[in-house]
C-alpha cells in the first residue's frame, strides 16, 4: 500500500458530471431561459418600435439607440465580463446579471421619455454582457464528453432561437392588447426561472476551476473601448454614409485601440486575454467559423430585407413570410446537429457548415435577383451552415482552452459574432449608399436608381461572399495545424 496520505476530495470535485441531459434538465433549465432572453430581447422589441416612439415622443435617432445602446453595451462588455467570470465564478456572475437584468426590466415601469429608456436599455446590456457568455460556458463545463456538451448547447440555443423566431409574433399580439412596457417585463419573469435553474441546478465554481492571476484592467479598458468603437462604427456608415467624417474617426479609434490592447497583452504580466491562446488552432479557427458566419448572416439578412419590400415591392407582412426558410431551417435542423457532428467529426462538421454559409451566399449573389426561389435557397443554406457551426465553433473554442478561461471563451466567440456581424451590415449599408442616388426609402424608383440598387446588391454580395471565404479558408488552414 502506498504510504502517501490521501487529500480529501472538495464536495466540488467529488460530485459526479451527469450522464445524460435528462439529468441536468435543472440547470438546462436556466441556462435555456438565459439565451431565450437575449433571443426574445433582439426580436420583441423591434415590433414596438412605432408604439414606442409615438409614446415617449422620441427621434428617428433615439429609436435607433433604444435598440443599438443595448447591442453595443453588450458586445463590449462580453470579454471584459468573461475575464471576470473565470476569476469571480461563473455561477456567481451569472445570478448577479440576472438580478440586474430582472431590476432593469421592472424599471420599464417608470419611464417617461427616450432618453430614460435608453438607460434602461444600457443596463439590460450591461446584465447581457454578464449572462450570456456564461450560458455555453457552464453548459460546456457542465458535462464531461464532447457528444453531451454539442447536444446541451444545440438544446439552449434551440431555445433561444425559438424565442427569435416567435419575438415579433409574440410582440404584435401583445400590443394588441397590453401597452409596450410589457414587452420589456417579460424579461422578469423569464429571468427567475433561469435563475432558479442556475441556483439549484449548477454546483458552485470548484476554486481550482478558477483563474487567479490578476485582473488586467488596463487591458479590459482597451479592449471594451475597441469592440464599442468597432460596433458603433458601422451603424455611422450606413446612418452618415461613407463621405462624411465622424465614421471614418471612429473606425481610426477602433484601430488604434486595438493595435493598443494587442501591446498591452503582449507586454502585460497578467493580460486580460492571453494571445497564445487565441492563436491555438482550434481557438483561431473556431473564431473564424463564427466570423464567418456572422458576416454573411447579418450581411444577408440585411440586403434580403431591402430587396424583398423597396425592389420587389412586398409589403412587411409578406416580407417577413418571405423569411421564413431562414427560421424553419434554423429551429427544425435542431435534432440533426448531434448525429451530423457525431458522423462527420467536430472538427470537419465545423468547416463543413462554415463552407454551406459561404456557398448560401455565393447562390444569392449570383441568382438572388433571378426570382424568389434562389433566394429561400440561399436563406435555407446560410441557416444549416449557422445551426450547426453556432455549436461546434463555441464548443471547439471554449474546449480549445484551459478550464480556467472557459468563460472568457465563450465570450469571445459571441463577441467575434457581434462584430462580424456589423461588419456585414456596414459593408452592405456603405455600398448601397455609395452607388444609390436619392431616398432609398422613396415608393417610386427610376429605372435608373433600380438599376443602381441591383448592382450594388451584387457587388456587396460578393464583397460579403470573399470576406466569408477568406475567413473559411483560414479557418481550415488553422484546424489542419490542430
Amino acid at each position: 500500500m502506498s504510504s502517501e496520505p490521501r487529500l480529501a476530495e472538495s464536495p466540488v470535485a467529488a460530485r459526479r458530471s451527469p450522464q445524460t441531459l435528462r439529468e441536468a434538465w435543472i440547470a438546462l433549465a436556466g441556462l435555456s431561459a438565459v439565451f431565450l432572453v437575449e433571443m426574445l430581447d433582439n426580436s420583441i422589441l423591434n415590433v414596438a418600435l412605432p408604439t414606442i416612439g409615438r409614446s415617449l415622443n422620441a427621434s428617428t435617432v433615439a429609436l435607433q439607440w433604444v435598440t443599438g445602446v443595448y447591442a453595443v453595451v453588450f458586445g463590449g462588455l462580453m470579454l471584459a465580463f468573461g475575464a471576470v467570470a473565470d476569476r469571480f465564478g461563473r455561477r456567481r456572475v451569472m445570478l448577479i446579471g440576472l438580478a440586474l437584468l430582472g431590476l432593469a426590466s421592472l424599471a420599464t415601469f417608470w419611464v417617461t421619455d427616450a432618453g430614460e429608456l435608453i438607460a434602461v436599455r444600457a443596463a439590460m446590456g450591461v446584465a447581457a454582457g454578464m449572462t450570456t457568455p456564461g450560458s455555453a460556458a457552464l453548459a460546456f463545463r457542465l458535462f464531461d464528453t464532447e457528444s453531451l456538451q454539442v447536444r446541451a448547447i444545440t438544446l439552449i440555443s434551440t431555445v433561444g432561437l425559438v424565442g427569435l423566431a416567435v419575438g415579433p409574433t409574440l410582440g404584435g399580439l401583445v400590443l394588441a392588447v397590453a401597452p409596450w412596457q410589457v414587452l420589456l417585463l417579460v424579461n422578469v419573469p423569464v429571468a427567475v426561472i433561469a435563475a432558479v435553474g442556475i441556483r439549484f441546478g449548477i454546483a458552485k465554481d470548484d476554486p481550482a476551476d478558477l483563474h487567479r492571476e490578476p485582473a488586467d484592467i488596463v487591458g479590459g479598458l482597451l479592449g471594451t473601448a475597441t469592440i464599442v468603437l468597432a460596433l458603433v462604427a458601422p451603424t455611422l456608415f450606413v446612418n452618415t454614409g461613407a463621405r462624411s467624417w465622424a465614421p471614418w474617426a471612429v473606425t481610426a479609434g477602433a484601430l488604434v485601440s486595438a493595435v493598443l490592447f494587442v501591446l498591452r497583452e503582449r507586454s502585460a504580466r497578467h493580460p486580460l486575454l492571453d494571445l497564445a491562446l487565441v492563436a491555438r488552432p482550434l481557438v483561431s479557427s473556431g473564431l473564424a467559423y463564427k466570423a464567418a458566419t456572422g458576416v454573411a448572416m447579418a450581411g444577408m439578412g440585411y440586403l434580403v430585407t431591402l430587396q424583398l419590400q423597396l425592389d420587389w415591392g412586398w409589403p412587411p407582412a409578406l416580407a417577413a413570410l418571405g423569411m421564413l426558410p431562414q427560421v424553419a431551417v434554423l429551429i427544425g435542423l435542431g435534432p440533426f446537429v448531434d448525429p451530423f457532428v457525431t458522423r462527420v467529426g467536430i472538427v470537419r462538421a465545423a468547416w463543413l457548415s462554415s463552407a454551406a454559409v459561404v456557398a448560401g451566399l455565393a447562390v444569392y449573389t449570383a441568382l438572388g435577383g433571378f426570382g424568389y426561389v434562389w433566394v429561400a435557397l440561399a436563406l435555407a443554406l446560410v441557416a444549416a451552415g449557422l445551426r450547426v457551426n453556432g455549436v461546434v465553433a463555441a464548443v471547439n473554442v471554449i474546449g480549445g482552452l484551459p478550464a480556467d478561461r472557459t468563460t472568457i471563451g465563450a465570450a469571445l466567440t459571441d463577441t467575434s459574432s457581434e462584430v462580424a456581424s456589423a461588419l456585414g451590415i456596414a459593408v452592405a449599408g456603405t455600398v448601397l449608399a455609395t452607388l444609390f442616388a436619392g431616398d432609398i426609402t422613396s415608393s417610386h424608383w427610376t429605372i435608373e436608381q433600380t438599376d443602381q440598387f441591383r448592382t450594388a446588391v451584387t457587388i456587396a454580395g460578393a464583397l460579403l461572399t470573399a470576406a466569408s471565404a477568406l475567413l473559411v479558408a483560414f479557418g481550415i488552414a488553422r484546424s489542419r495545424r490542430r
